[in-house]
């Protein structure tokens, strides 16, 4: 069990106040996600020239949010902004003092992070003979999402013919900083819900509705955005609103043990 937090940003020009506002937001929604990873904690932003800024450290969120560096990546974002994405840890496999294995994860081009297991991972990456710079098994779905580019942007098809080959639990948000506007939502056989606030041009996630109820009772013109399991939702920065969603499968497996 992990938690998953961040905002998609719709294109709009903001100002400082209500960048600011929604990073307190995201704050907020990674310390309500430390319950469901209290090992590790990391966020990430993307921009729309592709660049982004990554900071993870092997500690609980309350810890992460006072560190110096998260406020300097916070304060490093601008209008350019397409993703900010947060994780926070449960350990399963691989260590969290080696800081490659805590999330968000950068796999190539693609930066991500994962709420789930994936069993058959080492037997994928033989398979496919893909390089591997972590013990986590998460690095497998963003190594194929990675190997699913083309000219730059997502094969969605490739995408999801790789991933009916994946077992265990899936749901992940990923991004390429070749394709940088779109976002994918992968909600899989793990919990994820959606806001959306039409003004503000941009999407609140988090893994549990409770985060999101609390961190948004004061706030007016968010909606939900209904999202079934085994769903890949496609955001595109330039219509937020007209985003995609279309079922995507794998072999979902709660518990370790068939063969891969």
């Amino acid at each position: 069990m992990c938690g998953l937090a961040g905002v998609i940003f719709g294109k709009k020009r903001r100002r400082v106040e209500e960048r600011e506002h929604l990073a307190w937001l995201f704050t907020r929604l990674l310390l309500l996600s430390e319950e469901r990873g209290p090992h590790a904690t990391g966020a990430a932003w993307l921009d729309v020239d592709g660049g982004h800024r990554l900071f993870k450290r092997p500690v609980t969120a309350e810890r992460f949010v006072m560190d110096k560096a998260f406020a300097e990546l916070l304060a490093s974002m601008d209008n350019r902004a397409t993703l900010l994405l947060g994780h926070t840890r449960w350990r399963t496999r691989g260590d969290e003092r080696v800081n490659s294995n805590n999330h968000p994860i950068r796999a190539g081009e693609v930066i991500g992070t994962h709420n789930g297991t994936i069993y058959n991972a080492d037997y994928l990456f033989r398979r496919w003979k893909m390089r591997r710079f972590a013990e986590v098994d998460s690095e497998i779905l963003f190594r194929l999402a990675a190997n699913a580019a083309r000219d730059g942007a997502m094969d969605i098809e490739r995408f999801k013919a790789r991933l009916r080959r994946c077992r265990g639990q899936i749901t992940a948000v990923i991004a390429c900083r070749t394709d940088p506007g779109t976002v994918f939502v992968l909600k899989g056989n793990r919990p994820l819900e959606l806001r959306w606030h039409p003004r503000r041009k941009a999407v609140l996630y988090a893994s549990d509705p409770a985060y999101l109820d609390a961190v948004l009772a004061e706030e007016k013109g968010w909606r939900e955005i209904a999202v079934p399991p085994m769903s890949l939702v496609v955001f595109r920065r330039e219509n937020l609103a007209g985003y995609s969603v279309e079922p995507f499968e794998f072999v979902a497996q709660e518990r370790k043990g068939a063969e891969p």
